[in-house]
């Protein structure tokens, strides 16, 4: 478990190939799997590829090129290992369209050509003409999502704010690259504790989180799409985060510029607020509450309005109308880091959502595993639990059995979690075990052979 075997090894190279289809390069593949084998190591898996008629190579010295054999590009079980090497976890099932999308952002950056703002893109959406979400994907969410709109704004998220405020805060900002773990946000926003080795910055990005959902919660009568709603939430989520204070609630006077991509967006001041009241002018007369989240998914971080936290506001945004009218809200379970900056370079690059609307449709079906009243007509065992469904059950039993408390069983998790070699699968683990101790309750704990003594003990300690 703690080394990749050459089966993976192998596997994880013909992934990587499948997305280069002119033929990859050994610079791009060494690129696209992160410099992690020397190059004679390289060069070898790659000679053994096409002995085994996986690969074909084409051309000689500095002009060889690799690829895929079409029967292999056409492998199912190729396609999954594709999959695996981009998103490394989750289980996100992609269309065809995005999975285009994902060959053509993974390319190395020399190779996209650069772009800018499109204004064409937002002018070319109709409110209630145009759909980003087809109809069968709005009626699934309404089907999985309903819980009972005839309440108050807010009701129902209220009724479910402890376990929101958690999973929302603690996702959302594990994909801006925020490092705490589960356990750790759930300290941080009960005790206002800071973990150790955290930086400042970190534990300040989890407690604007639950500022802002608390805004969007408590307000719910009085929040809608429009400036004093999205202003007031950048402002929330941004407090104490930018260069500039005065930036807080404003829409940007400067250029932005965003890492890792060929995508610039404009800089000329007035289209910004200009498109910015565009988008929320649209958004605002979009009957579909699910076509209005992923409306302002896609079209927040495109124009980028603020200095920063622009994705942060879009994800918060996106609750707004599930809010209102007692929706599930969508809280960004389990996504994929990867996946979703591909998904958002897909919108930046291409102007295309396709790979986006496949995280935004998968989200929402992870979320309502957790919220909705129909959560067990939903979903799959998940393959990463039932690989490691041993380790799981010795770690939370001897969590319980000790008993620890919140703060060292983050450590001993931690240390136990050094085995995984890979950082996604690391992360990944850490975040199964603390979901299943944060899940474990009277009516559960004989699938880990506990006593209800023994959960008794450990649950006075761990609260």
């Amino acid at each position: 478990m703690s080394k990749k075997t050459l089966t993976d090894a192998l596997e994880e190279l013909v992934a990587s190939i499948a997305f280069f289809p002119e033929g990859a390069s050994l610079q791009d593949l060494d690129e696209a799997l992160g410099h992690s084998s020397a190059h004679r190591t390289l060069q070898r898996r790659l000679s053994l590829l096409v002995k085994q008629g996986k690969i074909s190579v084409q051309g000689d010295s500095r002009s060889r090129r690799y690829l895929i054999i079409p029967e292999q590009a056409n492998c199912k079980d190729s396609f999954t290992d594709s999959e695996k090497l981009l998103r490394k976890m989750g289980s996100i099932s992609l269309s065809k369209e995005g999975r285009d999308i994902q060959m053509q952002v993974s390319q190395p950056i020399h190779k996209r050509p650069f772009v800018n703002y499109h204004r064409a893109f937002l002018d070319s959406y109709k409110p209630n003409v145009t759909f980003y979400l087809p109809e069968s994907v709005r009626k699934r969410c309404l089907e999985i999502g309903t819980t009972d709109g005839k309440r108050p704004a807010g009701t129902h998220a209220r009724e479910i704010y402890g376990r929101l405020l958690i999973d929302l805060s603690w996702n959302s900002s594990r994909l801006e690259g925020n490092t705490y773990s589960l356990l750790e946000t759930e300290r941080l926003l009960e005790f206002s504790e800071i973990a150790e080795g955290k930086n400042l910055e970190e534990s300040q990005m989890i407690l604007n989180h639950k500022v802002a959902l608390e805004f969007l919660v408590e307000s719910a009568e009085a929040i809608g799409m429009n400036q004093y709603t999205i202003l007031n939430l950048h402002a929330l989520l941004s407090n104490n985060l930018l260069g500039n204070p005065e930036s807080c609630g404003r829409l940007r006077k400067i250029p932005v510029g965003i890492a890792k991509t060929v995508y610039h967006p404009t800089a000329i001041l007035p289209l910004i607020e200009e498109c910015f009241q565009l988008i929320l002018t649209k958004a605002s007369v979009i009957e579909d509450p699910f076509e209005q989240a992923f409306f302002l998914m896609v079209h927040l971080p495109y124009l980028q309005p603020f200095e920063d936290v622009n994705k942060r506001v879009s994800r918060l945004a996106a609750n707004i109308p599930l809010i209102l009218r007692n929706f599930c809200p969508i809280s960004y379970v389990d996504v994929p880091v990867q996946t979703y900056i591909n998904a958002l370079l897909g919108v930046y690059e291409l102007n295309r959502i396709d790979l986006l609307r496949d995280v935004f449709i998968w989200a929402y079906e992870r979320s309502c595993l957790l919220y909705s009243s129909i959560r067990q007509t939903l979903g799959e065992p998940d393959p990463f639990r039932m690989r490691y469904r041993d380790l799981i059950y010795k770690m939370v039993t001897e969590i319980v059995l000790t008993p620890l408390d919140k703060k060292k069983a983050v450590e001993f998790i931690k240390q136990k979690a050094g085995q995984f070699s890979d950082s996604e699968e690391r992360s990944r683990f850490i975040e199964t075990i603390e979901i299943e101790l944060r899940s474990l309750h009277e009516g559960n704990i004989a699938r880990y052979r506990l006593r209800p003594s023994e959960f008794s003990l450990w649950h006075r300690s761990w609260l």
